[in-house]
């Protein structure tokens, strides 16, 4: 089966091209702001991303000729983790999306693509709305805000399995805390294959990150929007983008702010430090739905390679269970394999409504 996968995201087009579960070909399209800022809105780039994807399949020489195309997943209504056969419904709310990200414009290249080949089918998998919570913890203090899911599904979900099959059982007989170390942080309490408890890693819950400012005192936030001192769009920043470790110290560069906690920036190392106290107390509060019962705690993605985040970080946590480490984040494989999951009739296709 050859699958090409293609994820969007806000200044770069990331495509993978495999032949079963073997990359032939991994490629990263980098966009500058002067070619982005020609778009008014994110949807805008559509042709454009498409158009690159083709130009550099081309340009490497390799056929276009694929069983599936599977895109990253989109911020579309809340759903159910899984593979997804892109479909009309998916199409328009993905062109009317509340929010708006790149990756929206995944399953509309995939789909696109795959028209162009006969036979070729369109997925999406596991995109950051998978949101697998009962009622309950849905419920916050006001009904006018319940609480949403926008975490690194994909990911999390990938590294699950992984786990599972390096241990030779199923990820769906597992009790797992996931803490994916991004941009964004993302905890996830999986039960046996669902994730029943998972912040929105976003724009609105819990610990802080590189660029987001996670839960926020109510009362404080509420005084900024009527201070007259910000825009809506100015504050929105705030939380999500020039927030978190951009905000305290000017940069998400994990590298230049370990050289300066080195070079003795106190604040610096004052200021992850309560990073990582955050990430600590949430992962500690993951455990809770699990009723303790959790086989092991797996830390992922791009601050996972800090050599000062984690040995700190576990050592908070390492009473809870066993701390298990996988560096970085391979959405275009988790996409592939998902694709060839779902192709093989190993993974179940879900229908999007």
């Amino acid at each position: 089966m050859k699958i090409l996968a293609i994820n969007p995201g806000s200044t770069s087009t990331k495509i993978a091209v495999f032949e079963d579960e073997k990359p032939l070909l991994v490629r990263n399209i980098r966009h500058n702001i002067e070619e982005l800022a020609a778009f008014p809105q994110v949807i805008d780039q559509f042709d454009f991303r498409k158009q690159l994807v083709l130009d550099a399949l081309q340009k490497e020489g390799m056929p276009f000729e694929f069983d599936a195309i599977v895109g990253r997943g989109g911020l579309v209504k809340p759903i159910a983790g899984g593979v997804y056969e892109v479909n009309e419904a998916m199409r328009n709310d993905v062109r009317h999306a509340m929010r708006t990200h790149a990756c929206n414009l995944g399953c509309l290249i995939a789909d696109e693509l795959a028209r162009m080949l006969p036979g070729c089918r369109a997925f999406i998998a596991d995109p950051g709305v998978v949101d697998e919570m009962d009622e309950l913890q849905h419920i916050t203090g006001s009904p006018l805000m319940p609480r949403i899911t926008i975490w690194h599904a994909l990911n999390q979900k990938a590294i699950a399995r992984r786990f599972a099959r390096e241990n030779n059982t199923k990820y769906e007989n597992l009790n797992l805390i996931i803490c994916h170390l991004g941009g964004g942080i993302s905890i996830g309490t999986h039960c046996k294959g669902r994730a029943i408890d998972v912040n929105n890693a976003l724009d609105g819950e819990g610990p802080f990150s590189p660029e987001r400012a996670g839960t926020l005192p109510t009362g404080q936030l509420i005084d900024l929007c009527y201070s007259g001192k910000f825009t809506k769009d100015e504050l929105k920043k705030r939380i999500s983008g020039h927030a978190g470790l951009a905000a305290h110290l000017g940069t998400t560069d994990m590298m230049v702010i370990e050289k300066m906690i080195e070079e003795g920036d106190a604040h610096a190392k004052l200021v992850v430090d309560a990073m990582i106290y955050q990430v600590a107390k949430a992962i500690g509060a993951a455990a809770v739905p699990l009723y303790g019962d959790v086989d092991a705690i797996l830390l992922t993605g791009g601050i996972a390679r800090s050599e000062y985040v984690i040995p700190r970080l576990s050592a908070y946590i390492s009473f809870l269970a066993p701390v298990h480490v996988y560096p970085g984040e391979d959405e275009l494989e988790a996409l592939a394999l998902n694709a060839l999951g779902a192709l093989r009739g190993d993974l179940p296709l879900s229908e999007y409504k």
